[in-house]
């Protein structure tokens, strides 16, 4: 496998070879620049920046040299969209995106290219919370700053994308429960001290803040997202931890709003 550092440069030069004026910038976040890339656990998070849509032509050549690259990606894969400028700043939400491809969508591509290119654009919340971390601890691969092309995302919208992956916490941890337990850990992070952290550092994070029951469960979601040594849960111990995690997080929007807000983190699905 090449090293992160030669596939990101790889990805750089070929991007510019096939975007070409379009392309405006190319920019690392998530775990990469957050200092916990494990490549047994960890993807390559970026966000390609262009000047105007794409043609589905381009799209086609470019994801066939994302797939490409993706052979030689960490454990999961490249995880990448592609943005116009246009609504990067002043910020847009729910984003529009252009093009977007993770591991979950190989198969996709693979069997019905043409479908896939057709299809495969919209409106993305997650953006939202991808937004904020380029801000706060981002990289910029190619093209100008970081500052200058991505606006400020407004709190209020980051806490609704951020939110959207463990609102059905209480009924999925038992199958997810490393990346719940952690991302549960940075949400509430967030929302009591207005932190921006990664799912390691929510983690640690919630070792002084969360009640002493729930910390072998944290410590063994760490052990596995940075060891990536299987772990064997207590499920009701996840499902309690999941339903105290959310319970915090409605008594915080409670106190915030001065209404109920029960509804805000329900235990349904996203």
């Amino acid at each position: 496998m090449i090293t992160t550092e030669t596939l990101l440069e790889a990805f750089v030069q070929r991007s510019a070879d096939i975007l070409g004026e379009a392309l405006t910038g190319i920019y690392l976040h998530g775990s990469a620049v957050m200092g916990c890339l494990n490549p047994r656990k960890s993807d390559l998070d970026l966000i390609i920046v262009v000047a105007h849509p794409l043609t589905e032509a381009v799209k086609r050549a470019y994801m066939d040299m994302v797939v490409d690259l993706n052979a030689s990606a960490p454990a999961k894969g490249i995880e990448m969209s592609i943005v116009t400028k246009a609504v990067c700043r002043p910020f847009v939400y729910p984003t529009p995106f252009e093009l977007h491809f993770s591991i979950a969508h190989l198969s996709w591509y693979r069997e019905h290219p043409d479908d896939y290119i057709r299809k495969m654009q919209g409106m993305d919340r997650d953006l939202a919370a991808h937004f904020t971390i380029l801000r706060k601890r981002g990289k910029c691969l190619y093209g100008p700053p970081i500052d200058s092309v991505f606006g400020e995302v407004p709190p209020q919208d980051y806490m609704d994308s951020i939110r959207q992956d463990i609102s059905g916490a209480v009924g999925e941890i038992s199958e997810n429960t490393m990346y719940l337990t952690l991302n549960l850990a940075r949400v509430l992070a967030y929302h009591q001290d207005g932190l921006i952290l990664s799912k390691k550092e929510g983690g640690e994070w919630a070792l002084s803040h969360v009640p002493v029951s729930f910390h072998t469960l944290v410590r063994d979601a760490l052990h596995e997202y940075v060891e990536s040594e299987e772990v064997r849960y207590d499920p009701d111990c996840a499902r309690a931890y999941a339903e105290y995690m959310l319970h915090a997080l409605s008594e915080k929007a409670e106190k915030e709003s001065g209404t109920a807000s029960g509804n805000t983190y329900s235990s349904g699905g996203a």
